[in-house]
């Protein structure tokens, strides 16, 4: 059910007059339900012209922004066409897009727009943002768009949000902007408790999901960059185990493939005490072995490794086959074997900044843990650091150092997040 919106939210509704309108801040801050009612109104009182709307994808646009539209308005008013890419709004046509490379550039040229509507504008090519900026031609044309902060860098920060024309802040306070370069923009900045309408446990559950750099962009709204350890809330203590429960599902197996570098092999399964363990690894070293393995190789001591893994919570086990087994989306090769050894796997999804925090609340949330023979596993997870010279320039990225264990294990949670989720949906929660 949809809440009236209050505070800060309704005073950007109100404030969002500009010719770019930004809602950005924490999770569940109440931003996207904002730039909803906003857009939804324009739709109806607009000037007349084409509108369309982009996400990161069409399905994360779809489940962020257009089924809550129609929740709102019923399906008598609100139709998504999904071959057509078409959605229809109060009889209005909007197109619908995603914004997922550089080729998105293409989806926008030539098209003249009255209106447009963000979703996720952190995760856009910098090219489709400026070729949008220019398709507003015709008068009263506006866009409406909302994202979680990046980096300090970032280009949306540094090339638009900073030249803002009105800036309704964190605090809630209305700064006018200052210096020759403004734009007409205008800015809503959110931190979590600017939704008055989430109950206090949930509020109190996520500021205890998230921390360091994940805390101060998800909780506070900041736009910090990344420095130092990526998994700085990973503790030995904490997270490693010698004793492991009964393990209903295994979940997947995750693999980092490598030739001249190590390559890396991880176990998850969900236990019967409704969390995720790392259960054992398998990890082949070829400059301290000094052999490189071919993948018709490391097919064959995979395969052999998993009939070895013990059964946790059984009396001399052995041996497991995961549901999935996930395979780094450069390792074509290394698929094709398994499937002709008979060991179909799927592609990983490899968005590194998404997964990173999904195995980050997961270890903040105490639901995932690693056992102790995942020594390098181990090793690395606590050596895994930003790149300051990429995040200098704007992009944020792991350093490709010592991470071969935090890919596999990255690999093995997040692409799996679809089946476990519900298992863990008691103490976890994952902004889309």
């Amino acid at each position: 059910m949809i809440q009236p919106l209050t505070g800060k939210a309704s005073r950007s509704v109100e404030l969002a007059t500009a010719r770019f309108n930004v809602w950005e801040g924490a999770v569940r801050s109440s931003k996207t339900v904002a730039s909803i009612i906003k857009w939804m109104r324009f739709v109806r009182k607009g000037p007349a012209g084409n509108l369309i709307m982009i996400g990161k994808t069409e399905r994360t646009l779809k489940r962020n922004v257009i089924d809550p539209i129609i929740a709102m308005v019923g399906a008598s008013r609100a139709k998504y066409l999904a071959g057509a890419g078409e959605f229809w709004l109060y009889g209005r046509r909007i197109y619908v897009a995603g914004a997922n490379d550089a080729r998105s550039v293409e989806k926008v040229q030539g098209l003249t727009l009255a209106g447009a509507y963000g979703d996720e504008l952190a995760n856009w090519p910098e090219e489709l943002f400026d070729m949008l900026g220019t398709r507003f031609s015709i008068e009263g044309a506006q866009f409406f768009g909302t994202c979680n902060p990046a980096g300090p860098v970032h280009w949306l920060k540094s090339k638009w949000l900073n030249r803002a024309a009105v800036w309704l802040n964190h605090d809630g306070a209305l700064v006018e902007g200052t210096g020759e370069d403004l734009i007409d923009l205008h800015r809503f900045s959110f931190v979590l408790e600017d939704n008055p309408h989430l109950p206090r446990a949930f509020v109190d559950s996520l500021r205890q999901q998230y921390q360091g750099l994940f805390f101060k962009r998800y909780i506070l709204g900041l736009w910090v960059p990344a420095e130092g350890a990526i998994f700085d809330m990973f503790d030995e203590d904490t997270h490693v185990v010698s004793d492991l429960p009964l393990i209903t599902r295994w979940i997947s197996l995750g693999v980092d493939h490598g030739t001249r570098n190590p390559f890396h092999a991880v176990l998850c399964g969900l236990g019967t005490d409704r969390r995720l363990h790392l259960v054992r690894d398998w990890r082949w070293d070829s400059a301290r072995k000094r052999q490189q393995l071919a993948d018709v190789q490391y097919s064959k001591h995979l395969r052999d490794w998993l009939k070895t893994v013990p059964v946790p919570g059984t009396d001399g086990l052995y041996g497991v086959k995961p549901e999935r087994t996930i395979v780094d989306p450069s390792a074509k090769a290394f698929r094709v074997q398994l499937h002709n050894d008979g060991l179909p796997s799927i592609v990983a999804d490899n968005a590194v900044e998404d997964g990173i925090r999904t195995v980050s609340s997961l270890f903040s949330a105490g639901l995932l843990d690693v056992h102790e023979s995942c020594a390098e596993l181990i090793r690395e997870i606590q050596g895994y650091s930003w790149d300051d010279e990429a995040a200098e320039k704007g992009v944020e990225k792991p350093l490709k150092v010592a991470d071969h264990g935090p890919d596999a294990m990255r690999y093995a949670v997040h692409t799996t997040r679809g089946v476990w989720r519900s298992a863990l949906r008691h103490r976890l929660h994952l902004p889309d």
